[in-house]
């Protein structure tokens, strides 16, 4: 007696992809729902089952959906705007700022819907997703008829969706409840990176995760920089520390662990943790090469993704999986490490595996979802075709097929793409509304790289700061005077520093950009040791605001920032003209003088060597107060004995 199912598809070559690897060169397999109901030989299906809807699939493979495991999908919005740039200046310098500026429910809705146009036509199922506004990355993708684990963002600073931490634990909360048991969706809670979180932000995402059984998403050692600077701060490598914050008590899929030893291996696989490697990211921004082989040959789950297309720049799995094979085999130096057969299981049922969705997809066999695809290997590019090696098959998908080779595709037992002609999307409407994002973008990039001080409140942190500098400098023949002046009683001194001072000076092309400092500042104690250190950026205006008598100097000190990057960042940020550097030994004392605080400097100009110089300085917000605050600054020189010494009116910086 047959059984009546949905759809049956015969004359396939079937790879199950299952942890046997079974192949069925004649094989049939029969839909019932959302599920697959059996798969096999096409004489037995065929006899066990009866459909109204029956595909001749006319020779072509049918095998699992390929699982892309980590990606941003909104982010296709910005695929192509900065390239070849470090992770730093990428992430920092352009795509955080954009994101501040544009990313919003609507923006998050188009990007993700283009994306699943993308994922559809390359043969892609299921993905794993982290971003901002995730209820509508998720809508998106229910509507296109995808299966997403979908990850709503958690970082420590103010985000698109959510003016700090506690407001995005809030909304991670209500995300997962509201789409917790949707048979497409599975919700899950994304702190970021622990960089860019906190103990207690890791704490609160796990337990989150644990408490609906959800998957916790994560970038864990994902650059060697990243890596070092944990040892530096907490004494232990990246997965340790994240162990310590509980973070494992959750299901976690940490994507890259590009700089993870044997040990921590070791720790994500008793962690039960999955892994997504992301190899065009990697290589693209330049963040190393993960050790796959060794991750497989521990037990780990570890999935392939494409990362975010804004640096890959594209969410093609075929490329992805082909790139992960060979790269493996460089590394190792070995040709038969990460062969075609284990690749394209990381892509299918390992990768589902690793992002916590391995019972429902992954691999053809009675009991998971229907999500499948056809891949036709007849084209030019993959012909002939060899029979006499089992794995064969694998190699051709691998080395040799192209995402354009997928000509149907089927999640949870419905249709997305016929013939390659998508039926749940519409590819025109999507491509006219991304033309229109990346005008405005571009109108909004190309405005800021003409602003060296909107690039500079681009980063964050920045402070106006509106005071005018009062200030008189000369040039010190001897400095012993100074100090003793310093204990007459007509001065209070409220404190005393030892600084040494590096300062990259930065010119631009265009003089109105006035003038970019970036310092470090190393506190030096009674022994001469370093005891602190601080770096920020000053963005000091063009010209001085004026003069008073004696050459004492009106100018006016607009920004300030922490310099939280390195000055290879800065450098590539602001790409500067000119660069000079001055490095002094600074004695500071501030001091209070008929009412007024002045700022008294004793430096001495290390390179280049230009000898010692007293500065006396103040602030204020108002110019008839700098005025009067110039005349005391003028008794001031003269009390300290150097009324006679040459003025300078010069910066450094114009000096050296």
């Amino acid at each position: 007696m047959t059984q009546t199912v949905d759809i049956l598809l015969t004359n396939a070559h079937i790879l199950t992809m299952d942890e046997e690897f079974r192949q069925y060169r004649r094989g049939a397999l029969a839909v019932q729902g959302d599920s697959i109901v059996a798969v096999g030989p096409q004489e037995e299906v065929t006899t066990q089952f009866t459909a109204s809807q029956v595909l001749d699939c006319g020779g072509k493979v049918l095998m699992p959906g390929l699982v892309n495991a980590h990606t941003h999908v909104p982010m296709t919005l910005l695929r192509g705007l900065a390239d070849d740039l470090r992770l730093d200046v990428w992430l920092l310098g352009y795509m955080w700022p954009v994101e501040r500026e544009f990313v919003s429910p609507a923006f998050c809705r188009l990007g993700t819907l283009i994306a699943c146009a993308e994922f559809i036509k390359s043969g892609v199922t299921a993905f794993a997703d982290m971003y901002f506004f995730e209820d509508d990355v998720a809508q998106a993708t229910a509507e296109a008829g995808l299966r997403g684990v979908c990850g709503q963002s958690v970082l420590k600073f103010p985000t698109s969706d959510s003016p700090s931490f506690e407001d995005a634990l809030a909304r991670a909360r209500e995300f997962i409840q509201k789409w917790k048991g949707h048979p497409l969706i599975v919700p899950s809670v994304a702190p970021h990176a622990p960089y860019s979180t906190t103990p207690e932000i890791l704490k609160a995402c796990a337990q989150l995760a644990a408490e609906f059984d959800v998957p916790l998403q994560i970038h864990l050692s994902e650059t060697a920089q990243e890596v070092e600077t944990m040892r530096e701060e907490n004494g232990m490598p990246v997965v340790p520390y994240v162990k310590k914050q509980g973070l494992f008590e959750a299901k976690v899929l940490a994507a890259h662990c590009v700089h993870v030893d044997e040990g921590e291996m070791r720790t994500l696989l008793h962690a039960r943790a999955g892994v997504a490697h992301n190899p065009s990211s990697n290589l693209k921004l330049a963040s190393g090469f993960a050790p796959v082989s060794k991750m497989l040959e521990t037990g780990l789950n570890v999935g392939i993704g494409t990362d975010g297309p804004a640096s890959n720049n594209d969410l093609d799995m075929f490329e992805e999986v082909r790139l992960a094979a060979l790269l493996a085999k460089t590394v190792s130096n070995d040709p038969t490490s990460l062969p075609a057969w284990q690749a394209l299981a990381m892509a299918t049922r390992i990768g589902a595996q690793a992002m916590h969705i391995g019972h429902l997809t992954g691999s053809l066999v009675p009991g998971k979802r229907a999500d499948l695809i056809l891949v036709d290997l007849n084209p030019l590019h993959n012909s002939p075709r060899f029979e006499r090696d089992p794995n064969g098959p694998y190699a051709q998908i691998v080395y040799a097929a192209k995402s354009t080779d997928v000509t149907d595709v089927m999640v949870n037992g419905r249709w997305l793409m016929r013939d390659r002609q998508l039926l749940t999307l519409n590819e025109a409407e999507l491509l006219a509304q991304a033309a229109e994002y990346a005008r405005r973008i571009d109108a909004f990039l190309t405005a800021r790289e003409q602003s060296v001080l909107s690039k500079l409140i681009a980063l964050g942190g920045s402070s106006e700061e509106e005071s005018y500098e009062v200030q008189v400098k000369v040039r010190l023949p001897d400095s012993a005077q100074i100090e003793t002046a310093l204990r007459s009683p007509e001065l209070e001194v409220l404190y005393a520093r030892h600084y040494r001072q590096y300062d990259h000076y930065f010119s631009f092309d265009d003089p109105a950009q006035g003038r970019l400092r970036y310092r470090e500042d190393d506190l030096i104690d009674a022994k001469g040791k370093v005891t602190g250190v601080r770096t920020r950026l000053t963005l000091i205006g063009q010209t001085r605001e004026g003069s008073f008598s004696g050459d004492i100097l009106l100018s006016r000190s607009r920004y300030l920032a922490p310099a939280a990057q390195t000055l290879r960042f800065y450098r590539e940020y602001f790409r500067p003209a000119e660069e000079k550097v001055v490095e002094k030994d600074r004695l500071r004392w501030k001091v209070k003088y008929k009412g007024e605080e002045f700022y008294i400097n004793l430096d001495t100009i290390q390179r280049p060597e230009m000898g010692r110089f007293l500065e006396i300085k103040s602030r204020t917000w108002s110019r008839k107060d700098a005025q009067h605050k110039a005349q005391l600054a003028e008794e001031l020189l003269a009390l300290v004995g150097a009324a006679e010494a040459e003025r300078i009116t010069s910066d450094y910086v114009a000096l050296a």
